[in-house]
């Protein structure tokens, strides 16, 4: 590896935006860091990538917070020169209201969104900062974060967190060259929604019906664009839709 390749950590890099964003990086040069908790994906994407990129898997489930210390401290020389940390690990469970949610998803979700995301940042900071000018930690948030609906109780809330944490991660590293960005997606068309279906393919499948959702590797450019701007140059927040994706107007409840 050339000492001037940059060097990629991409949390949940088996599917959807972070397997996206592992082809994207490679294709513009990186060499990568890719962690998720499929081994079996992580070693065939590694095959995928093939030889033109330097890539170091690391099995990881990022609520396991002693498996992150561990992937952190045994990232060989010169994996271990992180200039981009891209948090997309991410789920979210279940569509229905929140009266009616399952405990245990809302629990998944905010050990996986938020706790899992901070740990990875925490851990992963000092390399960025020893790295300096030019370094990046982008977090995949969501227009969830902003935009409520029903059904999107703690996934949108957990998102709301990552915008603020981005935000005030910003304030604490201004001077030491670290860039912070909150990549907000809309509509996706990935294994995510499977995910959140509890595996019905036809709901999956029905929530895209008649619409041009983004693709991962739409989200993946506009993730490439925030890591190699001119060093100066920060991004604070990059909300990226479909077209067809538009704010709907107030519900109003009206007595019968």
């Amino acid at each position: 590896m050339h000492e001037a390749t940059p060097i990629a950590f991409i949390t949940g890099a088996t599917s959807g935006i972070g397997q996206a964003c592992a082809h994207r990086f490679a294709a513009a040069g990186w060499g990568l860091v890719l962690t998720g908790r499929r081994e079996s994906r992580l070693e065939a994407l590694r095959q995928t990538l093939g030889d033109t990129v330097p890539v170091h898997v690391a099995p990881l489930d990022v609520t396991d917070h002693r498996a992150i210390e561990k992937v952190v401290s045994g990232l060989p020389s010169p994996f271990d020169n992180i200039r981009l940390l891209l948090n997309n690990a991410g789920v979210a469970l279940g569509k229905g209201p929140a009266q009616e949610a399952s405990l245990e998803d809302w629990h998944a979700m905010i050990d996986t969104n938020i706790k899992g995301l901070v740990s990875v940042t925490r851990l992963l900071l000092p390399r960025l900062i020893a790295h300096g000018e030019g370094s990046t930690v982008i977090n995949i948030g969501s227009i969830a974060g902003h935009t409520p609906y029903p059904g999107g109780h703690v996934y949108g809330a957990s998102k709301a967190f990552v915008e603020q944490f981005s935000y005030n991660l910003r304030c604490d590293l201004s001077g030491t060259g670290v860039r912070v960005t909150d990549l907000a997606p809309g509509m996706t068309e990935s294994e995510f929604t499977l995910v959140r279906m509890k595996g019905d393919q036809d709901k999956a499948t029905d929530y895209y019906s008649g619409t041009r959702a983004l693709q991962p590797s739409d989200v993946a450019e506009q993730a490439l664009h925030v890591a190699e701007l001119p060093a100066h140059v920060n991004i604070t927040r990059l909300e990226v839709t479909p077209l067809c994706q538009q704010w709907s107007p107030f519900t109003i409840v009206r007595d019968s």
